[in-house]
């Protein structure tokens, strides 16, 4: 009302006009102020605080850093965009890390922390099927969405859940298309010797594979199954060995591929292919093998040359040059740092549609997804699980990761058969 009133004796006395720039300036500051209220403006609301249980420490370690990586990519790119839009608001994104040392109770344990304690809205998955199994039962008796990237088990899926979501192929997926590229080849493989940690993850990988050799013309000649976590696996690569197969398949992690494949050279274990479902997409791998990692393949959620259009953020090439200029040196990201990420993208996307922080909201919002970005094709089945997303094939040569399955994404050929460990 003042200023309606200066404005009439402004409009009746002359004197006062050189007031006129002066309270034109302050009207409109008056009528854009309350926080970014004003036609056009985008409101800033409180923080989205997102949990996560990780191996910092422990036997998954190396793959909880990568995981890590992947979610940090992404929440450094959504704050520049000054956070999630919520309803015409912009929220910025808080992720509290905790290290859960690699033990599946203490992920569990540390997720009901996140949620009573820091307030957690929702939850992003830990590393591994075991851990994230446990986790998933926190998210469902709390009604908070997790959205995970490093727990392809569907034993985790065949629960029930409602508040679960998984952005990565299943485990049944890892080594079947080191199957169909081995189909392709000349002269094509005929046996294989399957060797499997015990834990759910790797059992399944090794079972699909036990009913999937089969349909291809491969006869399973050896399973053999050894206790998660495993260093020391002479006893299961000699019983591979005097099995003489075309193709040696690992179903495990890191640590246990690294071992497999010393005792390989150890023990002058040949075939033809050699391939392992987790471990050698990773840079870890090939420090710790040198020389020795070459020719080893894996089955890979995803890779530099895969050819997705992105309905948003970052494209396949502008993701690598991003995880390169944040983690210099390091050289290309491998898919647990991509499923980290796309399991971030999933929870954003879920968060916008829903148009609210509601979980229940949002967990229908995850529900009904689908999505393609950078990652593939983001879309859940009524387990919660993403069938929808294939896996490509890679292959260590001359120290750098190659895709080599299917051919319309590779961007080299498989170097087969593998030469003989006193040939290389």
């Amino acid at each position: 009302m003042l200023s309606v009133m200066v404005l009439k004796r402004i409009g009746r006395n002359g004197r006062f006009s050189a007031l006129l720039p002066i309270i034109s300036v302050v009207v409109l500051a008056c009528g854009s102020g309350g926080g970014g209220g004003g036609a056009g403006a985008t409101k800033t609301g409180s923080e989205i605080v997102i949990g996560e249980a990780l191996a910092a420490t422990g036997l998954n370690a190396n793959e909880g850093g990568l995981t890590k990586q992947g979610v940090q990519i992404w929440q450094d790119w959504v704050n520049k965009q000054g956070g999630i839009t919520v309803g015409g608001v912009k929220h910025k994104v808080n992720v509290i890390f905790q290290d859960d040392a690699s033990a599946p109770d203490q992920s569990a344990t540390i997720d009901q922390k996140l949620i009573t304690e820091s307030k957690a809205q929702f939850l992003l998955g830990p590393y591994g099927s075991s851990a994230t199994a446990t986790a998933a039962v926190i998210a469902e008796q709390n009604q908070i969405p997790m959205v995970e990237a490093n727990g392809a088990a569907q034993s985790i899926f065949n629960q029930g859940y409602k508040y679960t979501f998984g952005v990565l192929s299943p485990a049944n997926k890892y080594l079947e298309g080191v199957i169909d590229m081995a189909a392709t080849l000349n002269p094509k493989p005929a046996t294989v010797a399957m060797l499997s940690a015990d834990d759910n993850f790797s059992l399944e990988v090794a079972n699909a594979i036990n009913t999937y050799a089969p349909t291809k013309g491969m006869n399973v000649v050896l399973f053999k199954k050894y206790k998660n976590g495993a260093t020391n696996l002479g006893a299961e690569v000699q019983a591979a060995k005097a099995a003489n197969p075309d193709i040696v398949l690992n179903s495990g992690h890191l640590t246990e591929a690294i071992a497999i494949n010393k005792a390989a050279k150890q023990q002058k274990l040949n075939a033809k292919i050699f391939a392992y479902s987790v471990g050698p997409s990773t840079p870890d791998f090939i420090t710790a093998l040198g020389a020795d990692a070459n020719f080893v393949y894996d089955g890979s959620q995803w890779t530099p040359q895969v050819k997705y259009t992105p309905a948003f953020y970052l494209t396949v090439a502008q993701y690598v040059a991003a995880y390169k200029a944040k983690y210099a040196g390091l050289g290309d990201p491998d898919y647990h740092v991509a499923e980290s990420t796309a399991a971030c993208l999933a929870l954003q996307r879920a968060i916008e549609n829903a148009g609210s922080l509601d979980p229940k909201k949002v967990r229908d919002a995850l529900a009904a997804l689908d999505v393609t970005v950078f990652f593939g094709q983001i879309k859940f089945d009524s387990r919660g699980i993403n069938i929808y997303k294939p896996m490509v094939v890679e292959q260590i040569q001359s120290g750098v990761h190659h895709t080599v399955f299917p051919a319309d994404i590779a961007d080299a050929q498989p170097m087969y058969p593998t030469p003989a460990w006193d040939q290389r």
